[in-house]
Order: structure tokens, then C-alpha cells, then sequence
């Protein structure tokens, strides 16, 4: 048995977990993951990874990814494979090889038949209209199908000409014989298999019935030797049958036989969790894809910069527990926020440039390297070098012609700023087009005063970042904000309505030209702007911005 560490937190789950193995229930764990490859994974997802896969490393233990793939309709390899990526991007990996439910599609059906056999299954003829009305409602009791006592023998019959395909689409369901009175309606008989005529991704087209979810889950759970099924919350009532079938299964009810836990999942305001309405964004075309960076996919925040450290962090930031609320999208950029400010190397850009010509800078076209720190509370990173000359560029919001007032920190007409990493300069004169709007600024350096800490003992309050233009290097800058308007588009009517239309911003801008060579997905603070990753999919120069600075300096 292994001690949960001292570092994680306490949460119900963990503590399930200690009283199981102190009394010798489990000899290890055994957890799972089980996305339906029905779309790319979300955040929400990412915090089920991390508990399943967290749990099984802290008990030394082992975490299947099983893929639960009963609707062919709704599945495609491209999801497989990207969920695959996601899992071991965020740094995990699974026990042994890839699980599918589809890998038991034959146990499946013989332990329906075996449900068929003790009179706990039936084939039933009702249409869906009519399956509702007998259903009943959350206040009146339903009412048993008229097919509902046919004999084992004759289930067993019309259960293997569904399985043969002797019946369409939507003729017949084969259903589990529980309680049409149950106060919980999930038991009100539920369906086991329905006919589906679909190629499966794995199974071909060797079968067209396929098993319902709840069926499914709690055998695959059992045949995999689960010992914590781990499920959100909206499958509690669903525990109970769940249980059921594992009840009335003889392979299945034993003392060490899975048991389903159920916690809060992760909303995040701001954003949605449904696979439908993200679907829906995707086919409108209202985002680029599933992997847009103003996705709550972490395919998308791949995209966008967010380290699988940072996510793992949040995940644990957020904790578990059995209550639902709506989680602070602050509390997610800050562990973006404190991953990358640790980790990310430092470089300039400049977001909306304008020229500023160095006056007293040699019109010979030489050009000095400085050496820069790569990060300044980390030595070990190294220098790099950046660029000074008679023309550069900075950023058009860090000069105004006349200072506005005390508080104002860059540059002006005669005022003086320093520029990151670089030299004193004084702002002189600008040129503007006929409209008014300056096209060219002008200055005066000091040769003196190169580095953070000149030796005459000069303070200027303002820091400005710069490129030198004639090494600067062309680049778009993506911006982005909440892809949604409301904290909690999901309550909508219309989600589609309140899409947030300035959630991108495309700006042409410079950067250091050593970013030319920037890793796609590798995290930048672009001092004074932000942290930025360069785009995975771009065959330009394009830098996505991942999440602001602590401080917004240029306000």
C-alpha cells in the first residue's frame, strides 16, 4: 500500500481510496479514462485526466484510457487520435495497451442474453413517441410496455434477429426489466441495445446493434478490473444502475467489483462544456476548428500557449469536490500566468509599431549588439543578443507629443525614457500625415547610459521595449479575449448570440530576429505585452497571445 503524499490535497475521493486499502478491499488501484470519441477533449476533460491518472501514479497504481465507442454515428478516428495526443501532452500515459468498449462488443451481447434468460431483458416494438408516454413523468409513475413480459425464450429469439439484422432502424430496443415506478427514471426500464446499420472504426461493419452507455460503461469497468470508476456528477442517479447490472451479472457481484464515485465537474466561466454546442461552433464555422485558441479544448490552449504544467496545476487548484459552481477564468490564468512566468524566455515585439529615427545615432548604418538576460531572476538561461541603431521601432502607445500628465512614463517631446536592455533617449520632434496622425518620431540618445544600471546614477521612471528596425522581423500578432460575451453562455437560448465579436485581434507588428526560429507552442513574454507562443499551424511568422502580464504597463 503507498501513503498519499504529503503535498496533495485531501479531497473525499483520496479519502475513499485510504479506507479502502486499509481494509484490504483493493490490494492497488485501478483507475480509468473514458472519453467517447465523439469530439476533442476540453478543459473539463483535462480535470478527469488529472484525477484518474494523478491517483493512479500517487498510489502506484494503474490508469486505463479506454475509448467507450457504442454510437458509430457520432465517432471518428481523428477524435481517437487526437485525444491520444492530449493525454500524454499533459504528461500522461496509460497501463498497458489502448482499451475500447468495442473489444467487448461479444461479451456484451452474451451477458444481455444472460439478462434475457433470468427475465431482466425484453425486446420492445414501441416507438420513441410512444416509449415517452409510457415513461411517465417526474411525478407520475410510467407504465409497463405491452412487450414487457414476452418469455426469455422469445427475447432470446427476437434478440438474435436484431443482432442478424432483421429489423430496421428504430423497430425495437432490447431493455433492461427493472421498475417503471421507480422514482428514478434512469431505472424505468432503460434501454440496453438499439439498432444502429453504421461502420464502426474499429469493428467494422460486423455488428449493428450496439450497446447503450450505462451498459456498457459498468462492464467495461468490470472486465478491466476497476476498482474506482470516477464519473461527474450528473451520472449519480445513474450509480444505481450501474450497480444493477452488476447486481444481476454472476461474473460481476463480488465484494471486489467496481464502485462509481461521482464529483463536481469543471465549469469555466465564459466558456462551454457541451461536445454538441462546441460541435456546433466548429460545423458553423465560427471558430477556425476544435483547436482554436479561444476553444476551451486543450487542443485549442496547446494552440494558444498554456503549458501542460500550468493545466495540471489548475486542475489541482480547482480540487474536487461534490459541490457544482462556476469557476473564475482568473483562477486558470493565473497558473498560466505563474508556469510561464518562471519558465518563459524573455524577447521583445512590437505589437502596432511606429519608426522613431535616433538623430545623433553615426548615418553610416552600423548597428550594435547588446547582450540581453534570456530571463532576469534565472542566470542559467543565459544572454541573448538584441539590436541598437539609428532607426528603430517601438510601440505606437508609448509616445504621446505632449506629455499628458505625471503619471505618464514614456515617451514625449522632451522627456526622456530608457529602452529595455538599452539606452537613455529623448523624444525631439515628430512627423505627421495630412490627417493629423504621426507617421515618424525623432530622438536624441545618450551614449552613456547603455544597461539596466548606468554608472552616473541617472533615473529615468520609464521603460520602453523596442526593436532595432533593421533586423526586425515581420510578424502577426493574434490577440485574444472570451470567445463569449456572458460568464455562463451555456444558459442561452441562443449561445451563437452572445459570441463575443472582438474575442480576435489580428495586429502586424516586429519582432527580435531570433524568433524566427521560435519552437511552435514554446511560451514568450514579450516584455511589457505579454506571454506568447508562435503558432502550430501558421507557415507564416504568427505569435498568439496566451495570457497577459500581472501588470498592465501600458495603461
Amino acid at each position: 500500500m503507498s501513503d498519499t503524499p504529503v503535498e496533495k490535497p485531501v479531497n473525499f475521493i483520496r479519502n475513499i481510496i485510504d479506507a479502502d486499502l486499509a481494509e484490504n478491499k483493493h490490494d492497488s488501484i485501478h483507475t480509468r479514462f473514458p472519453p467517447e470519441p465523439n469530439g476533442y477533449l476540453h478543459i473539463g476533460h483535462a480535470k478527469s485526466i488529472c484525477l484518474n491518472f494523478g491517483l493512479a501514479q500517487d498510489y502506484k497504481g494503474q490508469c486505463n484510457l479506454r475509448f467507450d465507442d457504442t454510437n458509430p454515428t457520432k465517432e471518428d478516428m481523428e477524435y481517437v487520435e487526437s485525444i491520444k495526443k492530449d493525454v500524454q501532452w499533459l504528461g500522461f500515459d496509460w497501463s498497458g495497451d489502448i482499451c475500447y468498449s468495442s473489444n467487448y462488443f461479444d461479451k456484451f451481447y452474451q451477458y444481455a442474453m444472460e439478462l434475457i434468460d433470468k427475465g431482466l431483458a425484453y425486446v420492445c416494438f414501441l416507438n420513441a413517441e410512444e416509449t415517452r408516454e409510457y415513461r411517465g413523468t417526474l411525478k407520475e409513475a410510467g407504465k409497463n410496455s405491452p412487450y414487457r413480459d414476452t418469455t426469455p425464450e422469445e427475447n432470446r429469439a427476437l434478440f438474435e434477429k436484431m443482432k442478424a439484422g432483421e429489423f430496421e432502424e428504430g423497430k425495437c430496443v432490447l431493455r433492461a426489466k427493472i421498475d417503471m415506478a421507480s422514482p428514478v427514471m434512469c431505472m424505468r426500464d432503460p434501454a440496453l441495445y438499439r439498432i444502429r446499420f453504421a461502420h464502426h472504426h474499429q469493428t467494422g461493419d460486423a455488428w449493428c446493434i450496439y450497446p447503450m452507455y450505462d451498459f456498457a460503461h459498468c462492464i467495461s469497468d468490470a472486465i478491466e478490473g476497476i476498482t474506482h470508476s470516477l464519473c461527474t456528477l450528473e451520472f449519480q442517479d445513474n450509480r444505481r444502475l450501474y450497480d444493477w447490472f452488476l447486481d444481476h451479472l454472476e461474473d460481476f457481484n463480488k465484494p471486489d467489483r467496481p464502485h462509481q464515485y461521482e464529483f463536481s465537474r469543471l465549469n469555466l466561466e465564459y466558456t462551454m462544456m457541451s461536445k454538441r454546442k462546441l460541435h456546433q461552433l466548429v460545423d458553423d464555422k465560427l471558430v477556425e476548428g476544435w483547436d482554436d485558441p479561444r476553444m476551451p479544448t486543450i487542443s485549442g490552449m496547446r494552440r494558444r500557449g498554456y503549458s501542460p504544467a500550468s493545466i495540471r496545476d489548475f486542475a489541482e487548484r480547482v480540487g474536487i469536490s461534490k459541490v457544482d459552481s462556476m469557476t473564475d477564468m482568473a483562477i486558470l490564468e493565473a497558473a498560466v500566468r505563474d508556469d510561464l512566468n518562471v519558465n518563459a524566455p524573455r524577447t521583445m515585439g512590437v505589437i502596432d509599431p511606429i519608426k522613431v529615427i535616433i538623430e545623433n545615432y553615426p548615418e553610416n548604418g552600423s548597428i550594435e549588439t547588446i547582450d540581453a538576460p534570456v530571463h532576469p531572476q534565472n542566470e542559467s538561461m543565459g544572454t541573448r543578443q538584441i539590436h541598437f541603431g539609428r532607426e528603430i521601432y517601438i510601440d505606437r502607445a508609448d509616445f504621446e507629443e505632449v506629455k499628458p500628465n505625471k503619471k505618464f512614463q514614456r515617451l514625449a517631446i522632451d522627456k526622456e525614457v530608457r529602452l529595455r536592455n538599452a539606452y537613455i533617449i529623448n523624444g525631439t520632434r515628430c512627423d505627421k500625415d495630412a490627417d493629423g496622425n504621426i507617421t515618424t518620431i525623432y530622438a536624441t540618445y545618450d551614449p552613456d547610459t547603455l544597461g539596466k544600471n548606468p554608472e552616473d546614477g541617472r533615473k529615468v521612471k520609464g521603460v520602453i521595449h523596442f526593436v532595432e528596425a533593421s533586423k526586425a522581423v515581420p510578424a502577426e500578432f493574434r490577440l485574444y479575449d472570451r470567445l463569449f460575451t456572458v460568464e455562463n453562455p451555456a444558459k442561452e437560448d441562443d449561445f451563437e448570440a452572445v459570441l463575443n465579436p472582438n474575442s480576435l485581434e489580428i495586429k502586424h507588428g516586429f519582432v527580435e530576429p531570433a524568433l524566427t526560429q521560435a519552437t511552435p507552442e514554446q511560451g514568450y513574454q514579450f516584455e511589457r505585452e505579454g506571454y506568447f507562443c508562435r503558432d502550430n499551424k501558421a507557415d507564416t511568422l504568427v505569435f498568439n497571445k496566451t495570457v497577459g502580464l500581472r501588470e498592465v504597463w501600458n495603461k
